[in-house]
């Protein structure tokens, strides 16, 4: 079943160019910034289709002692597969227990048979936990509260433009780790938008500790045992956040500000990224607090 959303995004930005005061708060200057629009006001269009593929049955998957089902059984990616697939992509396989994803070499360039790897089930209220490892110099995300959406044009918009995203990050020697605001693009961040502090990754090729909590739109993330940060969709503040990220409305992902601004209401889907670099994720499980 397809459920079609037609959003109109009016969108009216008051811009000073002469002052260099750009929506998104970026600094660089309106001539420069695909966030900004040079008119007083103008109007974004954002059509966009909301996939309603077939989800697992989750009372198949076995449960712990604590009470949180078993996603990853260390042999099979059963209840697995790709963004807008039907099976999982070719570039991840099972080895030595993890999910791992085999990296391309040339960074955001998947290989040919890649793409996100999703749990596919969609899940409201929350806790989700797992570890992962990642590469030297690598990147990869986890995403949460995804859709699977389409533009226009019929093709499937990037995953992170439907959800937000717990940053994946080797910090000390990923040049995304010194970009972002105030180190919001570091490990266990809400990307682009909230750094984690305190910023307690470990290095390349060690595991860390990842803990995801989403309960009527409040959200946290922890990081190796440690609560790195909390923020609250809905919200005026959460507008706010969106307004000033690449995010923004009216900006250069029309898509994503309509898709976001609801974001989670309905549930959505747990996926790991495939960012083009090598990563380990073990132990994935999560308690479903509806």
């Amino acid at each position: 079943m397809k459920k079609i959303l037609f959003i109109a995004l009016s969108a009216f930005l008051f811009v000073a160019c002469g002052q260099k005061k750009c929506n998104c708060n970026c600094n660089c200057g309106c001539d420069k910034c695909k966030c900004c629009v040079t008119d007083t006001a103008a109007t974004a269009n954002a059509e966009f289709t909301i996939v309603e593929n077939e989800q697992v049955d989750l009372s198949t998957f076995q449960k712990d002692a604590d009470g949180y089902y078993i996603l990853f059984d260390g042999k099979t990616l059963n209840g697995w597969r790709g963004y807008g697939m039907t099976e999982p992509p070719t570039s991840w396989e099972v080895q030595d227990g993890t999910i791992h994803l085999v990296g391309s070499g040339t960074g955001e360039a998947q290989a040919e048979g890649g793409g996100d790897l999703m749990f596919a089930h969609k899940f409201t209220n929350f806790e989700l936990e797992l570890e992962y490892k990642i590469s030297k110099g690598g990147n990869s995300g986890i995403f949460y509260l995804a859709q699977e959406a389409k533009g226009a044009d019929g093709e499937y918009l990037p995953i992170w433009q439907s959800c937000s995203e717990y940053q994946v990050l080797d910090n000390e020697n990923h040049v995304d780790a010194q970009l972002g605001v105030d180190g919001n693009r570091q490990a266990a961040s809400l990307y682009d938008m909230v750094p984690a502090k305190p910023q307690n990754a470990k290095k390349y090729g060690e595991w860390n500790s990842a803990k995801i909590v989403v309960f009527k739109g409040t959200v946290i993330h922890y990081q190796n045992g440690e609560k790195v940060l909390e923020y609250h969709l809905w919200t005026p503040k959460w507008k706010e956040m969106l307004d000033n990220s690449k995010f923004c409305q009216g900006g250069e992902f029309p898509c994503a500000y309509g898709l976001m601004i609801e974001e989670g209401k309905n549930g959505g889907y747990f996926a790991v990224q495939d960012h083009g670099d090598d990563v380990w994720y073990r132990n994935i499980r999560i308690k479903v607090m509806d």
